[in-house]
C-alpha cells in the first residue's frame, strides 16, 4: 500500500436508498469536505445472493470503508487496501492516539478490553514499510461487523506503537501477510476476506472494485460477486504473476502503453502491482518520461511530483494501458490531472501564473530503483476489477463511470468469474517483479508501503515551465 499524506479533512453522510428488484437496501454515503469525520454510521446492506456490497468513500487520494469491530461494535473508518494482507487498528491507549491533537479520531480506535469477543493471540504483530514507516503490538481476533454481516474471529493487529493514525483493513492475498512475508509461512493466517469464506457469507475467495471517476464521492467493492452494469466488455481475466515462485501479490504484466494513437511503451513484459491503497500510479522512469514528454509535463525534484497546467484535463486525451491481450484499459486524461487545492487546500501555479495541477503517474524507482511499479488509484478508478484470490487470476475492463444500474451475479465457490473471458495468450513478466534487474524496482519483504512518497505541499509553489 502506498498513499499520501492528505491535509484535508472530509465529513460524509449516510444515506439508505433502496434498489429495487436488486437488493432490498443500498447505502450510499454522501460528502461534506472540508468537515471533520463526525458520526461514522455502520452500513446497513443485507446479504445478497452470497455477496455483500460495501460502499467505499473516497478522500481524495484515500478510500475508507466504515466496520465496526467487537462487541459491541466500536466504529472504525478504515483504508480498504488491496496492497496489504493485515487488518492494521490503532488502539486507544498507543502514544500517538493519546496526543491532545488527537489524530486518531477520523480513523477511530479499537479497546480489546471493551470487547466482550476479543480473543487475545500474541504479541508478534509487528509491519514495516518501504518508507520506514509501521505498526507493532497484539494479535486479537474479534468479530468484525461489515454492511450489516458479522463476520466472527478475524485476526486483527491491534497497534500500541504504530506511526500512523490511519486504520488498514488489508484484503490482499495471505501469503502476503507482515509475518509471512518475512518468511514465516507457518504464521500465515485466514485473513478478511479468506474468513468471510469461512464463515459463509461469501462463495468465494473474490471480489470485485469499482472505484468511479475522479470527482464522484464514493465507489463500491463487492465480495464475492461482480456487477456487470458497472463495466465495458470484455471482463478480460488473466494469471497473476508469481514473486520467488509463490503468489502473495497482485501482479500482472502490462505490455504497452500508448497515448491515443501515439505508442509511448511497447514491448513491455512489464509487472504492475494494483494497490488501492496508492493514491498515485508508478512507472519505470523510461515510460513516465514519455509521458511527460507527451503531455508537456514538468517533473518537479523538490516537491517530488509532476505538474501539468491544469486545463489538459479538458484536452479529450487518453492513455491506454495493454495487458496480454485483449486485456486493455483507457483512461482519460481528465482521471489523471488533480488539483492541487484538493490536498492542500492552496494552489499551485507555474512562473507565469498558469494554474498547475499534479499528474497522477510518478517515477517509480529513481535511479536507486526501490519501489514497485503500481497502478494505483488514478489508474484504477478507470478500471473495473476482479481479485480472484482463489484462483490466482485478475480480470479487467473499463469502467462505467456514475452508473446508477446493477446487476450483481455471484462468483460461486468454483471461483470462475462469470462473463469474463480468458486472455488468449497470457504474458509472462520478465521486468519489474521483486528480484529482476530492470531499472524498476523490489517490493521490499515487508508488506506495502504505507507512503513511499509524501508530497511536499506547501503554501504556494512557483515552478518556472519551459
Amino acid at each position: 500500500m502506498k498513499f499520501t499524506s492528505l491535509l484535508l479533512a472530509i465529513g460524509c453522510v449516510a444515506v439508505a436508498v433502496v434498489d429495487e428488484g436488486r437488493s432490498p437496501r443500498v447505502l450510499k454515503i454522501n460528502f461534506r469536505r472540508g468537515v471533520v469525520v463526525g458520526d461514522r454510521g455502520l452500513s446497513g446492506l443485507r446479504r445478497r445472493d452470497g455477496t455483500v456490497n460495501s460502499t467505499l468513500q473516497n478522500r481524495i487520494g484515500l478510500y475508507t470503508i466504515d466496520i465496526g469491530i467487537g462487541n459491541p461494535p466500536q466504529p472504525i473508518s478504515a483504508l480498504i487496501d488491496t496492497g496489504s494482507s493485515d487488518a492494521l487498528i490503532n488502539t486507544n491507549v498507543s502514544q500517538l492516539c493519546e496526543q491532545s491533537s488527537r489524530p486518531c479520531a477520523p480513523s477511530g480506535t479499537y479497546n480489546a478490553n471493551a470487547s466482550s469477543t476479543s480473543q487475545y493471540i500474541n504479541s508478534l504483530f509487528n509491519i514495516s514499510y518501504v518508507d520506514g514507516s509501521g505498526a507493532a503490538g497484539d494479535f486479537v481476533a474479534d468479530d468484525v461487523r461489515i454492511s450489516g454481516q458479522q463476520v466472527r474471529g478475524v485476526q486483527i493487529g491491534v497497534a500500541y506503537k504504530s506511526s500512523s493514525p490511519q486504520s488498514v483493513l488489508g484484503i490482499g492475498l495471505s501469503s502476503n501477510e507482515a509475518l509471512a512475508s518475512r518468511g514465516d509461512s507457518k504464521r500465515e493466517y485466514v485473513n478478511f476476506p479468506a474468513k468471510m469464506v469461512d464463515d459463509g457469507v461469501i462463495a468465494s475467495n473474490s471480489y470485485s472494485l469499482w472505484l468511479n471517476d475522479i470527482n464522484a464521492p464514493d465507489g463500491s467493492v463487492l465480495f464475492g460477486g461482480i456487477d456487470t452494469d458497472r463495466y465495458e466488455p470484455p471482463l478480460v481475466s488473466m494469471p497473476m504473476q508469481k514473486v520467488d515462485g509463490k503468489f502473495s501479490e497482485f501482479f500482472i504484466t502490462m505490455t504497452s502503453l500508448s497515448l491515443n494513437n501515439e505508442t509511448l511503451a511497447d514491448n513491455l513484459s512489464l509487472a504492475v502491482l494494483l494497490d488501492s491503497g496508492s493514491t498515485f500510479s508508478y512507472l519505470p522512469n523510461r515510460v513516465t518520461q514519455s509521458i511527460y514528454s507527451a503531455v508537456n509535463a514538468r517533473f518537479n525534484e523538490q516537491s517530488g511530483a509532476a505538474f501539468v497546467p491544469c486545463s489538459l484535463a479538458d484536452s479529450g486525451a487518453s492513455l491506454r494501458f495493454n495487458f496480454s491481450s485483449p486485456a486493455s484499459v483507457t483512461v482519460p486524461l481528465r482521471e489523471l490531472v488533480i488539483d492541487p487545492t484538493s490536498l492542500s487546500g492552496r494552489p499551485v501555479s507555474f512562473g507565469d501564473g498558469v494554474s498547475a495541477c499534479y499528474l497522477g503517474i510518478m517515477p517509480s524507482g529513481g535511479s536507486s530503483g526501490s519501489s514497485a511499479n503500481v497502478l494505483g488509484d488514478t489508474f484504477l478508478r478507470s478500471a473495473y476489477v476482479v481479485y480472484d484470490l482463489q484462483g490466482k487470476n485478475i480480470a479487467l475492463a473499463n469502467t462505467r463511470y456514475n452508473v446508477t444500474a446493477s446487476n450483481v451475479q455471484e462468483i460461486p465457490s468454483d471461483g470462475k468469474i462469470p462473463d469474463a473471458v480468458d486472455a488468449s495468450n497470457p504474458v509472462r513478466a520478465t521486468t519489474g517483479l521483486p528480484g529482476q534487474r530492470s531499472g524498476t524496482a523490489a517490493v521490499g519483504s515487508s508488506a506495502s508501503p504505507f507512503a513511499a512518497v509524501v508530497l511536499a505541499l506547501v503554501v504556494s509553489i512557483m515552478i518556472s515551465y519551459a
